[in-house]
């Protein structure tokens, strides 16, 4: 399959790097000046005070009065950071209130409760003495933690490189179109992606963000490409399932179905199971999750029983759950899985997938023929290992995970 790359239009970089209007220019918000744009990474919630240690000293500044202070912090020395009566203490000199942003003189010389990232950190206060911790990053830093967590060691360099534009994508994507909230984009775990830190890079994570730089995924008629929610899964089980069908998104193409024809077969979750719950233990935990989604299922009855409705390829994307009244509840395949999985006491009685086939057995709950680890949506890692140890470039396991995509060179 040749290679098809483009320069990017000016639409798409626009779309990348533009701040929304009305934004003030401040350090949380991305660089205009042709440099590799910011991602605001959250690496703690809610915290009460954090542990700062430094090779170098480094600047700190609140935003109430927007004065650059050096911090004068000798080398491995361990300084307490709490915000008091809404005012920073560090040690026991204040610092300012609002926002408190941290410079290091160089990437890797500051860590916070002893783990290093590059760019710079913010404190955001949340109220009642409680603050985040945000990591603001240029991309590719980002990506070079991003890529080694989530991939093997050993895996090939060029499933590095495809994981490399993958995960830029989704992460633009999700930092320039649908931010999770004012102060940051990303999750540092697997709600966003999961990022380590500098210590988790390596030189094969490395390479391969460099080798990438700057190439994203793009989707739409010719001129008027965008970039999208690039997913990906551990392992599709043999059959992925669209956006539409997992997550209620928007159908396109790059993210609809697709048989991998068993490319993910050595995967140690390919096949599993069964997982057997009791009738009783089920309906508690699908009741709690509909109680915090909101959603209708948390006036379930006893669950009886659960039938699936298939995609074109026969994976399970629909599943009615009917209670002891006669009632009828759809749950979309995710759903299903992470209702079955709130508070589940241990793995054994967790889904790894939703590529699963539910039976009722007396007072139990079978879910039999389980295939895959994860979402099953977009890129599955162990296919595109696969097709790498065939000797496949990066750039077409990309585009075979994405059908109807095209690479393009966003900065």
């Amino acid at each position: 399959m040749p290679m098809i790359f483009r320069t990017c239009v000016l639409g798409l970089l626009l779309l990348l790097l533009a701040v929304p209007a009305g934004c003030s220019s401040d350090l949380s918000q991305p660089r205009l000046d042709g440099a590799v744009p910011l991602v605001r990474v959250r690496l703690l919630e809610g915290v009460d005070h954090v542990t700062l240690t430094a090779t170098h000293p480094p600047v700190v500044m609140a935003s109430s009065d927007q004065v650059q202070r050096r911090l004068n912090v000798s080398s491995g020395t361990r300084v307490r950071i709490a915000l008091v009566n809404d005012t920073w203490k560090i040690g026991n000199v204040d610092a300012g209130q609002g926002e408190l942003a941290i410079i290091p003189a160089y990437d890797g010389t500051v860590s916070i409760n002893d783990k290093a990232y590059r760019g710079r950190y913010r404190l955001v206060p949340r109220g009642g003495g409680r603050f985040d911790v945000v990591n603001d990053v240029d991309i590719d830093g980002y990506l070079k933690s991003v890529v080694s967590k989530e991939l093997y060691s050993h895996w090939d360099i060029e499933t590095y490189r495809a994981q490399a534009i993958v995960a830029r994508t989704y992460a633009l994507y999700e930092a320039r179109t649908a931010s999770i909230s004012d102060h940051f984009d990303l999750f540092d775990d697997q709600r966003s992606q999961v990022y380590g830190g500098i210590a988790a890079e390596t030189r094969k994570s490395q390479t391969a963000v460099d080798d990438t730089a700057g190439i994203v995924l793009a989707y739409g008629p010719r001129g008027h490409e965008r970039i999208f929610k690039a997913y990906f899964s551990s392992t599709c089980g043999g059959i992925s399932q669209s956006a539409a069908d997992a997550f209620g998104d928007r159908w396109i193409e790059p993210l609809t179905d697709q048989v991998d024809q068993g490319l993910c077969s050595s995967a140690p979750k390919f096949n599993w199971g069964p997982v057997v719950i009791p009738r009783d233990e089920l309906t508690r935990r699908i009741r709690l999750w509909g109680e915090r989604r909101q959603h209708p299922v948390v006036r379930m009855g006893k669950l009886v029983r659960i039938d699936s409705e298939p995609n074109r390829w026969g994976r399970p994307v629909r599943f009615y759950l009917t209670d002891d009244r006669g009632v009828r509840y759809m749950l979309r395949s995710e759903e299903l899985r992470h209702a079955v999985n709130t508070d589940a006491p241990d793995d054994s009685t967790r889904l790894p997938s939703s590529f699963v086939k539910p039976l009722t057995d007396g007072e139990m709950i079978r879910f039999i023929e389980g295939h895959g680890h994860g979402h099953g949506v977009g890129m599955c890692q162990w296919a595109a290992e696969r097709r790498a140890r065939m000797g496949m470039r990066h750039e077409d396991i990309v585009l075979l995970a994405y059908p109807g995509a095209i690479l393009v060179r966003a900065y």
